[in-house]
């Protein structure tokens, strides 16, 4: 399924976004509209959506909904961030950094889950609302128990989110070929004899298949979010140890055992100031 590329007014839809609440009444609101919409994507995919389906779950035209939304753009600008509030942000109190980021990517995951349509609104120019922000904001805050550089912090958690996504969106990919078609992924692949013909050529894959290598695939989201983790885990380690390094090559004054600022060129320094390397020389002076 193709991504969804209209753009909404920015402005508007920051307004819409981060506007004040309206009260909850009876008959059309904005928040109504925003719930029809989540159900007609979740039921029917993000292409399927539009001002007109949406307006029929209430037996009204399209033209009163624009009362309330300009149009589509902006209405799923509002249907992301309805959906990123769906329950309050677990505390994460106590965890550490591993754990922390290991919770925020199972809720992602699961949200994924529940709204496949979600992969397909992303975009480097989508604009978050209050409940994305949060969201985020409490994944920067758990990355940054890691102690990494706050560059860094930031990296990893665009790493580790783009990871979930990256799987939602093959595993949403996977279930609407599905549900589209009436095959099954397993039972289209099993009927490809005529592609399996066609591999004996390629030994690695060959080897493996005969192995057993694709008789059980391991879960790709699990397998892929420990490996994830694992490599955040080793920079970590990587630079501790650059730390614990440049501490122990930091070393004292001969003459008065002062530590060393380690700030000097050149040359590793033996002394700590002037007047040491002087008295030292004096000393040596006196010996011979």
């Amino acid at each position: 399924m193709a991504k969804d590329d209209a753009q909404p007014d920015p402005e508007r839809a920051i307004e819409l976004l981060w506007g004040a609440s309206e009260p909850d009444r009876p008959g059309l609101s904005l928040g109504r509209i925003v719930t029809a919409a989540i159900e007609v994507a979740d039921a029917e995919g993000l292409a399927a959506l539009s001002m007109r389906k949406v307006a029929e779950r209430f037996g009204t035209t399209t033209m009163s909904l624009y009362r309330y939304v300009p149009g589509k753009a902006e209405l799923v600008e509002l249907m992301r961030d309805a959906v990123y509030g769906e329950g309050p942000v677990e505390p994460s109190d106590g965890l550490g950094w591993r754990e922390g980021l290991e919770r925020w990517s199972r809720r992602a995951w699961e949200r994924y889950r529940r709204h496949p349509w979600l992969v397909h609104s992303a975009g480097t120019r989508r604009l978050p609302g209050p409940n994305i922000m949060a969201g985020y904001d409490h994944a920067l805050e758990v990355a940054s128990r890691s102690g990494l550089a706050p560059a860094q912090v930031i990296a990893v958690v665009n790493l580790v989110g783009g990871f979930v996504e990256s799987v939602a969106r093959q595993a949403g990919e996977v279930a609407e070929l599905q549900r589209s078609t009436g095959v099954s992924h397993e039972r289209w692949w099993s009927e490809r004899e005529t592609l399996f013909e066609r591999l004996d050529g390629y030994p690695a894959l060959e080897k493996l298949w005969k192995a057993g290598g694709m008789d059980a695939p391991l879960d790709a989201f699990e397998f892929g979010l420990r490996r994830t983790l694992d490599g955040v885990e080793t920079l970590i380690a990587s630079q501790g140890s650059e730390v614990m390094r440049d501490e122990s090559e930091v070393g004292a004054c001969v003459l008065c055992g002062k530590p060393l600022d380690g700030g000097g060129r050149g040359r590793p320094r033996d002394y700590c100031s002037r007047a040491c390397q002087q008295r030292a020389y004096r000393q040596r002076r006196s010996r011979s």
